[in-house]
């Protein structure tokens, strides 16, 4: 990453947090609501996961998690505008709604899953006006973020690779979803038939998941062991569904992480709703054959190209 591409990030992300803090400051005084305790309450989960302590008496402790939950949201704002300023460098650049609308999800992404990792809330169970008023201000990040990057009048380093086509979007975020559901399925669908021992090890991966998804023990897909497995089987995935087809990766690889956070939610969806009225191991079964189906669409077409060349 280019300096010049880290500093562009690091404006926008700035630009981009005064603003959502502006707009959420704006929906407290009209609203009359208080602010958020979801910082401060993330600042103490993480804090006993690791192990450690606030120190200082009542009133220091309380005015450190303050801070402390101020910095993150910052931080998480300035990440996410370099994520945005490296995706761009890579070749993502798609239209103004579609590139707000990308930054704004992966704003809210950034924001929410660590809440529902750490328990402090499920973002599952939220109303419809809480949902609005998180939507909002990361909308307005968004705008602002990418508006930054926009006005950015240094060229990039071109790319001889051509752009990647609708269709292979649509396939990377529909091996994605496949990936949500099962993590093996990503990185085995897209690489199946490069090599003899490679789709083996694959298929027995995918084959050992089946059996072990139906397990008491497993661990939840969305627990800090399930979900990070997903989502990286989901873009390595789309990343070599773009190397195989000679593109630029950047598009398919954010199709294919958004496809695998769909499909590790929606999965999970699934199971809650299916397990008031069916066995969890049918449910389950519904799921695997939704997954393979999912997981075929999006790699056949690669491998019917690759032959045929």
């Amino acid at each position: 990453m280019s300096h010049h591409t880290l500093r562009r990030g690091l404006i926008a992300g700035a630009a981009g947090t005064a603003v959502l803090n502006a707009v959420t400051y704006a929906d407290m005084a009209l609203r009359g609501r208080p602010a958020s305790d979801a910082p401060e309450a993330t600042v103490d989960a993480l804090a006993d996961r690791l192990g450690r302590s606030i120190p200082g008496d009542r009133h220091q402790r309380a005015n450190r998690r303050t801070a402390l939950g101020a910095l993150s949201g910052t931080a998480t704002g300035l990440a996410v505008g370099v994520l945005a300023s490296v995706a761009r460098r890579a070749g993502y650049r798609p239209g103004r709604l579609l590139g707000t609308v990308g930054t704004a999800a992966a704003a809210m992404a950034a924001s929410d899953v660590p809440l529902g990792l750490l328990g402090v809330s499920d973002p599952r169970g939220w109303s419809a006006t809480d949902w609005v008023a998180d939507a909002v201000p990361h909308l307005a990040f968004a705008v602002t973020a990418d508006a930054v990057i926009r006005r950015d009048a240094r060229p990039e380093v071109s790319d001889l690779r051509r752009p990647a086509t609708g269709s292979l979007v649509w396939r990377s975020a529909a091996l994605g979803a496949a990936a949500g559901a099962r993590s093996s399925l990503g990185v085995t669908a897209a690489s199946f038939g490069t090599s003899r021992v490679a789709s083996l090890v694959g298929l027995a991966g995918v084959g050992g998941e089946l059996v072990a998804d139906k397990l008491p023990a497993t661990p939840s897909r969305l627990s800090a062991q399930g979900l990070p497995a997903r989502l990286a089987s989901g873009a390595v995935g789309a990343g070599v569904l773009a190397r195989r087809e000679g593109v630029r990766p950047a598009a398919p690889v954010v199709a294919g992480l958004a496809g695998a956070a769909a499909g590790s939610w929606g999965g999970a969806a699934w199971r809650a709703f299916a397990a008031r009225r069916v066995p969890d191991w049918q449910a389950a079964l519904v799921e695997d054959a939704v997954a393979l189906l999912l997981a075929a669409l999006a790699a056949l077409p690669t491998r019917r190209a690759t032959a045929t060349r």
